[in-house]
């Protein structure tokens, strides 16, 4: 709500109530409770808060054509101050004689509140009573006006109150927001009241839930009644059709009688109810009994069943184990037979043997001097391999120095200018090209500021309209080699909004930009690389956003602000931004896909999907020389910033215009920056950005940088271009010393170690040399032992001979074993003959239970009629 005041206004009583009680007061007809203003509101509802007859609510304000507002004798405008308006025969009273309570004001519009709407505005809340005194004796209508003006969008029954009135309740559980909703006001009217002597009117709001709440208190003359109205029902006779005026008292004795004959027949069916329940339980316990009777029987069949099954299982069991014996005995048979043959031919194999070893331990004898020449031989060849290693190593420092000469030559801060087409709505508009192509190929670019003058601007390579995505990336491309070469790069973007600064860097999915031919490329070379090199690449996407640090590859959003620290190596790095392991160029484009769709994007004058941020694509290569342990960690920042504009022409506001300043001061701390290296300063101004801190490591003289400033060609973004292009000169002219190269510090330890153990395993090979020299001195001894192992061998053919004739007489005992259990199976079978007719006496007296079985079907017959009479009476009382 808007404007709300509470004004806590509370009074406590001074003097006590006298409560007078209202015996004059009378009863009228019942007219129609329901206003017909009220609509829609639920009849019952209203009845059912009204507790004096001849009241009625009617939804609406107080109005001047209403015949009533002349006959106030007075009116208190509760909550609010006194108001004397000319044209209005009602005079409206400040808010007084009350006890207790608050004040509650609002300047919202509210809705029907007829002629006098400032009544509705103000309002007293909580529990509290109005005492009118000093009244002239006689009959009084009191009208009291609602409104809820607090909670408009609260639920119903948040405030439910009773009215007294005369300590006698005109409304009860009273619920405005149920009936009309908030800010809508409601009138009770036509409460009649009779007035004492003593001339005093007391009015009372209780609250029942919540605090109940006023607006105003009308007070008016009312016609003296003499005689109350009895209030009458009528009943048409059976015979007759007349109509018999039965009064109220009559009609109550009349309920009474019928309710107490209802009463009766309830009781009397639950009396019912409990027999038949009765009668079921104790067929329910004779069908209990029959059937544990039951299945002690099949209880018994079953065990007989189970012990001829058992006694079967047994024998079968034991012809098995026969079998079964004399099988292994043959098994056994051709397995010894098996055995000494094997060993005959063992004891041939073992004799050829000897001679062959004998033999080998002559030549080996005779090959010592041969082995010594292969010796000098292999350390020969491994100090050739280590030439090797020392010119290969001088070979690639040489081609990695020529080559950063080259990149140094053309400079470390590499400017390129690319020009866009004419859009179809600058052709329609009529807009004319300012910018010039003719010496695009010597890197000159023509710009027409105004009438007939023209300005040239210098850049290492100019780009036409006509160039496409390979052209543009022909010349960035040996920045990537640098990156697998150990160095820090960065290439961005920069221009103003609309001139393809996210085309040039992102691309689509059909003409792939900078960012994905620049990893493209990485892979390709590393894999061209990977016998001499190892190579680890991982892929962070970062958004500076109104100078906050956003992770775009984040799943979630963290509460933590992403900061910049420098790390012990000195270079710097934001802790906790995720970073992408990517394998092959398909994750590379699934993780800058996450990265561009996270990114802030809005609108303005100047372009309809305006990047509202810097994006910036961080690449981190870990390289690792397999020839001499060099190992390397390198940048690469690929940067797309954000539209440079002024905010006159970009025509926003709000957020958008919060956003526009944080860009723009953001690309001047940039532009301090290029001035201050431009300069040679002691001081770089890198920490007045978020962007320029970040870049901090890929913009100083260690680092290779490249910038594509993107131009619009139309006369309608003269300022802005022209910007732009002087930006770009003043890059363009900073003279930075040679880059240097990342060296991996913490892989230096890992080198070191490493030639440690290279050290110790030659070491360890000497010594084996020496071993081996021992060895083929102990090869002599050796065949001496196997002389004596061929007359182990012979003796324990021997000890196998006395084991075969153990077997034997095994053999004979087992076949004794075997007559004697063909003898037990005899005596089984004549057991299984007596089992047999047992089984034949148990099937004739399972005969004789299955008539017992039918008697059985009977009593559950019997309870299934039983249950059906209990169960029927009751469904027929339910329905």
């Amino acid at each position: 709500m808007e404007d709300l005041q509470f004004d806590p206004v509370f009074q406590e009583a001074k003097t006590p109530i006298s409560l007078v009680p209202d015996s004059d007061r009378v009863q009228q007809p019942n007219p129609d409770l329901k206003d017909s203003s009220l609509g829609e509101v639920d009849e019952s509802l209203v009845e059912s808060m009204l507790c004096d007859s001849g009241s009625r609510l009617i939804p609406s304000g107080l109005s001047r054509s209403n015949s009533t507002a002349d006959e106030y004798v007075m009116f208190v405008n509760a909550g609010g101050d006194a108001s004397n308006e000319t044209d209005s025969s009602v005079k409206f009273l400040a808010d007084t004689y009350f006890e207790g309570g608050n004040v509650l004001r609002t300047n919202e519009h509210i809705n029907d509140g007829g002629d006098y709407p400032f009544i509705y505005q103000s309002a007293r809340v909580g529990n509290f009573y109005y005492r009118f005194n000093c009244l002239p004796p006689g009959y009084y209508y009191v009208d009291i006006h609602f409104t809820e003006i607090i909670n408009t969008n609260g639920p119903k029954g948040m405030r439910v109150f009773n009215v007294f009135i005369q300590e006698e309740k005109v409304l009860s559980d009273f619920d405005i927001f149920s009936v009309v909703g908030a800010n809508k006001p409601l009138q009770l009217v036509d409460s009649r009241v009779s007035v004492k002597e003593d001339g005093v009117v007391v009015i009372r709001f209780e609250g029942v839930n919540g605090s109940p709440v006023v607006s105003g208190i009308g007070i008016r003359r009312a016609p003296n009644v003499s005689v109350p109205k009895l209030v009458v029902d009528h009943f048409k006779c059976n015979n007759c059709d007349a109509e018999i005026e039965v009064p109220s008292a009559q009609m109550k004795l009349m309920q009474t009688k019928s309710t107490a004959k209802y009463e009766k027949k309830i009781q009397e069916l639950t009396t019912q109810c409990q027999l038949k329940t009765k009668e079921c339980y104790e067929a329910w316990m004779s069908l209990t009994a029959a059937n544990e009777e039951l299945d002690k029987v099949m209880m018994d069949f079953d065990n007989v069943t189970f012990r001829t099954l058992s006694q079967d299982q047994t024998i079968q069991k034991q012809a098995e184990d026969i079998k079964s014996i004399s099988s292994r005995y043959e098994r056994d048979k051709k397995y010894w037979t098996i055995a000494v043959n094997d060993l005959q031919e063992k004891i041939k194999l073992m004799h050829e043997e000897h001679l062959h070893l004998s033999r080998e331990a002559h030549e080996c004898a005779d090959s010592i001097p041969e082995l010594n020449k292969m010796i000098f031989a292999v350390q020969a060849l491994v100090a050739e391999c280590e030439d090797l290693k020392v010119k290969y190593n001088e070979e690639q420092a040489k081609r990695k120095k020529l080559f950063n000469e080259v990149q140094e030559a053309k400079g470390n801060i590499r400017v390129f200018c690319r020009c866009r087409p004419l859009s179809k709505e600058e052709m329609a508009a009529g807009c004319k090209t300012v910018v010039d192509f003719e010496a695009a190929k010597d890197g000159c670019l023509g710009f027409l500021t105004g009438g007939s003058t023209k300005r040239s601007f210098k850049f290492d390579r100019v780009y036409t309209p006509k160039d496409d995505q390979v052209d543009v990336f022909v010349d960035a491309s040996p920045m990537v080699v640098s990156v697998l070469d150990g160095y820090n790069v960065c290439i961005f973007a920069y221009g103003q909004t609309g001139t393809g600064k996210t085309f040039t860097m992102e691309g689509t999915e059909q003409n792939r930009g900078v960012n994905y031919r620049t990893l493209e490329q990485l892979f390709e070379i590393a894999k061209e690389r990977s016998e001499t090199f190892s190579y680890g690449i991982s892929v962070s996407v970062l958004e500076v956003y109104n100078e906050q640090i956003r992770d775009l590859l984040a799943t979630s959003p963290s509460s933590k602000r992403l900061e910049i620290k420098q790390a012990s190596e000195g270079c710097h790095h934001v802790p906790g931004i995720v970073e992408a392991k990517v394998e092959n160029i398909k994750e590379v484009w699934s993780v800058l896909q996450a990265g561009s769709n996270a990114r802030a994007i809005g609108s303005n004058n100047v372009n309809e999907h305006s990047s509202r941020s810097h994006c910036l694509l961080s690449i981190m290569v870990r390289s690792k020389n397999l020839i001499n342990g060099e190992c390397t960690k390198s940048k690469l920042w690929l940067v797309d910033l954000a539209g440079s504009e002024r905010l006159a022409k970009t025509d926003v506001q709000g957020e958008r215009l919060k956003e526009a300043q944080n860009i723009n001061r953001s690309l001047s701390a940039l532009g301090d920056v290029i001035s201050a290296l431009a300069n040679k300063s002691s001081h770089i101004p890198y920490r007045n950005s978020k962007l320029t801190h970040l870049l901090q490591d890929s913009l100083g003289g260690d680092s290779k940088t490249l910038m594509f400033v993107q131009i619009s060609p139309s006369d309608q973004d003269l300022g802005e271009t022209l910007s732009s292009l002087n930006f770009a000169t003043r890059v363009r002219g900073i003279e930075l010393g040679p880059a240097k190269k990342q060296v991996d510090t913490s892989e230096l330890q890992k080198t070191k170690v490493m030639l440690e153990k290279a050290r110790q395993e030659a070491r360890s090979k000497d010594e084996s040399l020496r071993k081996l020299e021992e060895s083929l001195q102990n090869l002599e001894s050796k065949t001496k032992g196997k002389d004596q192992i061929y007359k182990n061998q012979q003796e324990k053919i021997k000890e196998l001979e006395g084991t075969l004739e153990l077997k034997t007489a095994l053999h004979s005992q087992l076949e004794k074993q075997v007559s004697q259990l063909s003898d037990r199976l005899r005596g089984k079978e004549e057991i299984c003959c007596s089992l047999q007719q047992k089984v034949k006496e148990l099937e004739v007296e399972l005969r004789e239970r299955h008539k017992s079985d039918s008697e059985y079907a009977s009593l559950q017959q019997k309870v299934a009629r039983l249950m059906f009479w209990i169960f029927f009476p009751i469904f027929i009382c339910f329905f």
